[in-house]
């Protein structure tokens, strides 16, 4: 199962084309759910305004190097890394779930539109590379959502509790968990059940990028700018108008031993 192309076999019965399609669809989805999220929450105007803003409080011109220097750290220590949640069970979830997603979204994207078309041989990275990515999304998403939500773990919700906010972790764990199953039964011969599946593969797919606009989806996007624009302004000295960090040392009192912290 692991090394065969899924969307190889669905060719039989599908046309590559349609898989195409569908697959540009989902993009299309996710373009506009976004652009519609921009015009709506007016987040990327908030970007801008706040760097004219703290470009007048600059205290510092920073040259084009160091703004270079300063994104490329903060892609690769920030971003790639989640470095902000600290070395916490939080962090590797995250780092997993998104890993994962990469893995699966670029491995359907390849087998789709390079590998999907009758008599085209795929190369066995290309499926395991979709099936460990799946496998990793299911169980970053799934951890996360089952014990690591603020909800669940700091406020003592039922994990069965189901928000708005959950739309995007709830689609993508169920489009990749879905996929994998669909290829287990797909592999494994057992037909009426892995048509059964392909739908709900697909639903949730319908979900996961038409839900943007309602979902956390499009914060993949804006939390990568965020930290980048809020670096920037620490180099520069703007600060975003926030005041230094003092010079004392860090003193939060007795109370903070008697529970241990947790990173949001």
């Amino acid at each position: 199962m692991i090394s065969t192309n899924p969307f190889a076999i669905l060719a039989e019965t599908v046309p590559s084309i349609g898989m195409q399609i569908f697959a540009l669809a989902m993009v299309a989805l996710a373009g506009g759910g976004t652009i519609l999220d921009i015009i709506h929450k007016k987040n990327v105007k908030y970007f801008f305004n706040n760097a004219k803003k703290a470009k007048l409080s600059a205290t510092k011109n920073l040259s084009s190097g160091e703004k270079i220097s300063v994104v490329t750290k903060t892609i690769a220590h920030d971003i790639l890394t989640t470095a902000e949640l600290g070395a916490t069970q939080r962090r590797i979830a995250h780092v997993m779930g998104m890993y994962g997603t990469v893995l699966f979204w670029i491995g359907s994207a390849v087998m789709i539109f390079k590998y999907s078309s009758p008599g085209i041989s795929t190369p066995s990275v290309w499926p395991i590379i979709w099936h460990v990515g799946a496998i990793m999304t299911v169980i970053g998403g799934g951890w996360f959502w089952l014990f690591l939500r603020v909800d669940v773990s700091a406020e003592a919700n039922s994990v069965f509790r189901i928000v708005l906010a959950d739309l995007f972790v709830l689609a993508l764990v169920a489009a990749s968990a879905m996929g994998l199953i669909w290829s287990y039964l797909q592999s494994s011969g057992i037909n009426g059940w892995d048509t059964l599946f392909l739908v709900l593969f697909a639903v949730a797919n319908i979900i996961l990028f038409g839900g943007v606009y309602w979902s956390k989806f499009a914060h993949m996007f804006y939390k990568p700018g965020a930290a980048i624009q809020k670096n920037l302004a620490k180099a520069d000295g703007s600060n975003d108008d926030l005041p230094m960090p003092a010079d004392a040392p860090e003193d939060f009192g007795l109370g903070i031993s008697r529970e241990k912290p947790k990173h949001y």
